[in-house]
């Protein structure tokens, strides 16, 4: 794979997974201004649709795509949306926010992205070679 393919790879996964986390983020954050008792479900919800989607696409992946890479976008492309998102449709967020966003909140992206592709790529590698 070329080097401009590999790149486009990560970039694009990596966008993908943040802006649906960021769209998570905006949707727990409604729900909490809404109802805050019934934060659990979707907070849940929100976070294994990231799990899940970061590991099924490793999985089809395999090899292809450096998932680190792929995460630490994920992580910036999140804080950065879910905080807009969140000022401009739930709960007028201050842009005090973002630095919070875009450190712990983006380093917590970055793993729910890069440990379930971890293991999706695994079961990829261990169905290709056949391992038990």
């Amino acid at each position: 794979m070329r080097k401009a393919d590999q790149v486009r790879t990560w970039m694009l996964r990596g966008l993908f997974l943040g802006l649906l986390h960021a769209v998570a983020q905006v949707v727990v954050a409604a729900v909490r201004v809404q109802a805050p008792e019934a934060l659990a479900l979707p907070r849940t919800i929100a976070l294994a649709v990231l799990v899940i989607a970061a590991a099924a696409w490793a999985y089809v992946d395999g090899d292809r795509t450096n998932w680190l890479l792929a995460g630490v976008v994920a992580g910036l492309v999140a804080g950065l949306f879910g905080v807009a998102g969140q000022a401009l449709l739930v709960d007028a967020t201050e842009f005090s926010a973002l630095g919070v966003a875009l450190t712990g909140g983006a380093a917590f992206t970055a793993l729910l992205v890069l440990l379930p592709a971890l293991i999706g790529k695994a079961l990829a590698n261990r169905r290709v070679t056949g391992s038990p």
